[in-house]
């Protein structure tokens, strides 16, 4: 197929093309970390946020992207060889053998798995000190939310964790083809110094997992599968922790709740 007659790809995963130059250049200029050589772009379609960071010197850029169509038009349009465009499912990859060192991530996510693309990137967290995503503006809304707001979940504690979130700006539906029918939002995630908590990781992401999996109900109920150290229930301050619900903790507060409930555990086994 030669240039003049270039595929042209079809949505997939979800994915709708951003057409707007000025947001594209715009979503690429919120990479800002320097520490960092690589540049993984996740799902490029058109490659419309590409070229701007392939005008972007300081970077090297590495494209995955599932979609055969698009595949074949990067390569065809935008010069990629099967060296930086890899035709992968993101959500498969072993990301540890990608690149020796740290890279960033940035990408108009499929609205679809924005989710799990973010999950995975905290199983990578020490590799990735910075991502730059456009998703749906509830995901991340969500993502930023502070405690004590209802959209405050599982995902906005685990990412918040590790990473300093920042809500870049809205955008709005019209921008793109064919247009979704809800808003979008670019957000950016920067690694913390934080290289490992305060406490066993293990148990965090569980009372995390276990009190948002039963949100409306107090912590006591909720965590109620992990066993509840009988400790707990004696403790004025334990109890008034056990008696709110889990949108209502900090990330510290999950953390010094993941330090007593191990602690008291131990105590119950001697």
């Amino acid at each position: 197929m030669s240039k003049n007659s270039p595929v042209k790809p079809k949505k997939h995963l979800g994915q709708h093309f951003l057409k707007d130059e000025n947001i594209a250049r715009k979503i690429v200029n919120q990479m800002q970390d320097d520490s960092y050589k690589n540049i993984l772009e996740i799902g490029a379609g058109t490659g419309v946020l590409t070229k701007y960071i392939l005008n972007d010197k300081k970077y090297d850029l590495t494209v995955v992207e599932i979609d055969d169509e698009s595949v074949e038009y990067l390569k065809e349009n935008m010069g990629f060889t099967d060296e930086n465009l890899l035709n992968e499912d993101f959500l498969r990859m072993d990301l540890s053998t990608l690149f020796e060192e740290k890279f960033g991530i940035i990408g108009n996510f499929p609205y679809n798995i924005s989710s799990q693309i973010f999950f995975k990137v905290l199983d990578y967290k020490n590799q990735i000190p910075e991502v730059v995503g456009m998703i749906q503006k509830e995901v991340a809304e969500r993502i930023a939310s502070p405690h004590g707001n209802k959209t405050y979940g599982i995902l906005s504690v685990l990412l918040q964790a590790y990473y300093d979130i920042e809500y870049c700006f809205t955008v709005s539906e019209k921008v793109f083809n064919p247009p979704p029918r809800v808003k979008s939002a670019v957000i950016r995630l920067k690694r913390n110094e934080i290289e490992s908590l305060d406490c066993n990781e293990k148990l965090f992401f569980q009372l995390v997992k276990f009190g948002f999996g039963q949100r409306r109900k107090m912590l006591r109920s909720a965590l109620k599968p992990l066993g509840i150290p009988n400790a707990f229930k004696e403790k004025e301050e334990l109890s008034q922790i056990l008696s709110k619900r889990a949108e209502q903790l900090s990330v510290q507060d999950f953390i010094q709740l993941a330090k007593i409930f191990e602690r008291e555990r131990e105590a119950e086994k001697e």
